[in-house]
């Protein structure tokens, strides 16, 4: 176990994975939940499906190298993710982490592109309604279709593009409210997806959970395309999107990759 410098623990997270009776480690500063893809699954869809309608919905979300880098240099930021009701592994190099510095080792990325699937399989015959949230309006159609066709049983009650705001916002708001998913799957990119469950989550008290998707509805809509296992497995998924996309994520990776590792040195337990 290594020596554990300033951990930030979420403190609403903790009780939160208690009450659903997960454990959680701390990696990088952020508390994980110590799940493999199959249980995070089955556990969301209970959750969101048991969750009493009539206040917030569930907020669940995850972390990779990237957001625990601007957990570590942006305090706002890891408010934000302080309010999460659960956090997992969308990340092989926290798993790796955990491994070596973590009283427990994680048993699996859950890499949010994939869990889709499984909660998908699962929700075609436990009966919980999705409703899909973000990108463009082209992807996001597109990501619906190729749902809808690889899993014909699934309810998929409405979906919208991401690029909304003020009374056209809150307008889709009521209306997805009043459609009553159990998961609201909420595709905006970090920090925007957390700002939006903090500012938007009271005027959804019939959605059950709001779970945050980052890229999927470009995933499932064939904008960009996964890595090759052997690059998952070696936490170097990073390195393939930014050869698809070198202009817009070289930076970014330059700048966060060392400050992730630096937050996994010191903030793991």
């Amino acid at each position: 176990m290594s020596s554990v410098e300033n951990v930030r623990v979420p403190a609403r997270s903790l009780r939160q994975t208690a009450a659903h009776g997960r454990e959680t480690i701390t990696v990088g500063g952020l508390p994980i939940a110590v799940l493999d893809r199959a249980d995070a699954a089955r556990m969301m869809l209970r959750a969101a499906r048991e969750h009493p309608r009539g206040d917030r919905p569930l907020a669940y979300t995850s972390a990779n190298g990237e957001v625990l880098a601007h957990c570590d240099r942006d305090d706002a930021i890891a408010a934000l993710f302080a309010e999460a009701d659960q956090i997992v592994a969308d990340g092989q190099s926290l798993v790796l982490a955990s491994r070596l510095l973590c009283r427990v080792s994680l048993p699996e990325r859950v890499a949010t592109t994939d869990l889709f699937h499984d909660a998908a399989r699962l929700a075609e015959t436990g009966g919980e309604r999705f409703y899909m949230f973000g990108a463009t309006p082209h992807h996001v159609e597109k990501a619906v279709d190729v749902a809808r066709a690889a899993y014909p049983q699934l309810d998929v009650v409405g979906f919208s593009h991401g690029y909304l705001e003020g009374e056209a916002l809150f307008a889709k708001l009521a209306q997805i409210d009043a459609l009553a998913p159990d998961v609201l799957w909420l595709g905006l990119g970090v920090p925007l997806e957390q700002r939006f469950m903090r500012e938007h989550g009271h005027r959804l008290p019939n959605v059950g959970m709001i779970k945050t998707s980052g890229g999927l509805f470009d995933h499932l809509a064939g904008k960009t395309r996964r890595a090759p296992l052997v690059l998952q497995h070696m936490s170097l998924e990073w390195l393939w999107r930014m050869m698809q996309e070198p202009r817009r994520l070289a930076g970014r990776y330059l700048a966060t990759n060392p400050r992730a590792l630096l937050a996994m040195l010191r903030r793991s337990a």
